[in-house]
């Protein structure tokens, strides 16, 4: 776990928290907005208190109810891993995306008081116009969340390979 966690988790932490403190000393909260890809992709700077969507945004003990969580789930990633539960190249590379995001995540909680979200894309089709802000974090548990299911359909649960 700890290659893992080395090559790909730690990168991406890394790319997540210098990409959070430039948007943070370059853009003003709520403020500013850069337009990148005219009528498509801004960089701006907002604070997500919620989680995914900013569903609980603003809710008065989001952090520290969303904090326990995000501990909690690399808690219980932690053991799964210990017990084999991943046990291929997708499911082993989806732990090392979600342990990024999820530690990019909670770091923000702490030193913000919020997530930092700051890619704003605007493809023109309701419902999502523009998309929810996000970031490098996100993006990572996102690509997991696929890899998972992915890892589902193509790799051998833990259980069948003790019987082969």
């Amino acid at each position: 776990m700890i290659r893992l966690l080395l090559l790909l988790s730690l990168p991406l932490y890394i790319l997540d928290q210098w990409s959070k403190l430039w948007i943070v000393r370059h853009f003003e909260l709520h403020v500013t907005e850069q337009e990148v890809i005219p009528g498509v992709f801004w960089l701006h700077h907002t604070a997500n208190t919620g989680v995914a969507f900013g569903l609980f945004n603003g809710t008065e003990y989001a952090n520290y109810a969303f904090g326990a969580i995000s501990l909690t789930a690399l808690t219980f990633i932690t053991i799964l891993y210990r017990k084999g539960a991943f046990p291929g190249v997708f499911s082993r590379t989806a732990v090392g995306l979600l342990v990024a995001g999820i530690l990019g995540n909670l770091t923000d909680r702490f030193l913000h008081g919020y997530v930092v979200d700051f890619l704003r894309f605007d493809f023109g089709f309701p419902p999502f116009n523009p998309w929810p802000s996000f970031n490098v974090a996100d993006s990572c548990v996102v690509v997991a969340a696929i890899l998972l299911a992915i890892a589902s359909f193509v790799e051998a649960s833990p259980a069948s390979q003790k019987k082969a």
